[in-house]
């Protein structure tokens, strides 16, 4: 068995006590990765909140081009795969400021498409270089005292969940009323601005792995197999992850729809209830260090499982979806937090297995999502609730089978 999988993990509930307090400049580090990490991962949602801008732009429907927003994560997945695992073998510094600069250019090339294909085109080479969040975990995770790394961890996490607010809110506000090509602009200045802030402040790195470049894509299948832990938060993930991203993707969809009509900045707005995860996350760290990984996924789960029958009745009662939007933001920032925090400490090589987990909690998300467009417009919002509703099942029960298996 190779090095990167007999290391012995240190268990979030398990971390000695002993570890130096964080200075004051270790925080300040901490709040500008969690602020560079909101502008990245706003990008990866940039588009679905302006779908039926887009459309109206285009001479299309909203469900014509949410494919779009598909697009996004299955660039990110991509992005993740050859770019992510690097952060164990090479320098971070000039690699973030290289994908600041270069999903910066895919945005202002997005700004002026003409059509919907150089539309998707620049949205996945976006998404797929705005990996930079996922660079930046695993430096948090090797910085952090052992017994506090889940909090350290959430923090970046509640920076990630936060962007997708603003993805969802500002961009909303600015597409309405200037359009969605500014949103565009403005996202691909602050991305540029923050990245290379952040790139400048990380300490210098010299290469630490061997052989080729690209050898952290090689080991991933193998890194997977051997380390039980590993596959269980990537399923359990995948399975979260694409329940959320069923319904998030497509909820303007029905808010702008038939059903309610609100205009996109109106429904925009309900990208506020989001803001549940930022505050959950601080309190899901402090219960996995506690309580450790298994615990706080079970009850996420459970929560999620019961936002899914009110996202259901949301289609017709809005309250219902009020409720929905903050259980299933709590559920998914709360399992996102352990499972993220258990990749990051189960194996000798962090940013290769975190690589593994989020490559596999957006192919589960960009799977979910590419039903969720076809099935709202032929079952409607029922149909996209089906799609949750099954994506959660896989994830539960990949979580019992791991369970029996410990």
């Amino acid at each position: 068995m190779s090095s990167a999988t007999t290391a012995q993990p240190v268990h979030p509930a398990q971390a000695p006590t002993g570890a130096p307090v964080p200075t004051a400049a270790d925080r300040l580090f901490l709040v500008l990765i969690a602020v560079c990490t909101a502008v990245t991962a706003a990008n990866i949602y940039l588009a679905g909140p302006l779908l039926p801008l887009i459309a109206h732009d285009f001479g299309s429907t909203p469900s014509a081009v949410a494919w779009i927003a598909s697009v996004a994560q299955f660039g990110y997945a991509t992005g993740l795969l050859f770019f992510a695992p690097l952060g164990d073998r090479v320098n971070r510094r000039p690699l973030v400021a290289a994908l600041s600069v270069a999903t910066t250019a895919a945005l202002l090339a997005g700004a002026i498409a003409s059509g919907t294909a150089t539309l998707a085109v620049a949205v996945f080479v976006a998404a797929a270089a705005t990996v930079v969040p996922q660079l930046l975990v695993p430096l948090v995770a090797e910085r952090a005292p052992a017994h506090h790394r889940a909090r350290h961890v959430a923090a970046v996490i509640a920076g990630l969940f936060t962007g997708i607010v603003a993805a969802r809110v500002v961009g909303s506000l600015v597409g309405q009323a200037y359009g969605w090509r500014v949103v565009f602009i403005g996202s691909a200045a602050l991305t540029l601005v923050l990245g290379l802030a952040t790139a400048y402040v990380l300490p210098s790195e010299k290469r630490r792995g061997s052989g080729p470049l690209f050898a952290g894509l090689a080991a991933l299948p193998g890194l997977v197999r051997s380390s039980p832990d590993l596959w269980r938060a990537c399923l359990r993930q995948a399975g979260m992850f694409g329940a959320w991203s069923a319904l998030w993707t497509t909820l303007a969809l029905l808010l702008t729809g038939g059903s309610y009509g609100f205009s996109t900045a109106t429904a925009g707005l309900f990208g506020l209830f989001g803001l549940a995860a930022s505050a959950v996350a601080p309190l899901a760290g402090g219960f996995v260090d506690r309580f450790g990984a298994g615990k706080v996924v079970r009850s996420a789960y459970a929560l999620a499982a019961v936002s899914v029958p009110l996202f259901w009745l949301g289609g017709h009662v809005l309250w219902a979806l009020f409720v929905a939007a903050i259980a299933v933001h709590a559920a998914l920032v709360a399992a996102h937090v352990a499972n993220q925090t258990l990749a990051l400490t189960t194996t000798a090589t962090p940013a290769t297995a975190n690589t593994a987990y989020v490559v596999a909690g957006f192919t589960g998300g960009a799977l979910a999502s590419s039903l969720a467009g076809p099935a709202f417009s032929h079952w409607g919002w029922g149909g996209v609730c089906v799609v949750a509703g099954v994506w959660l099942v896989i994830g539960w029960v990949s979580t019992a089978m791991g369970a029996r298996r410990r």
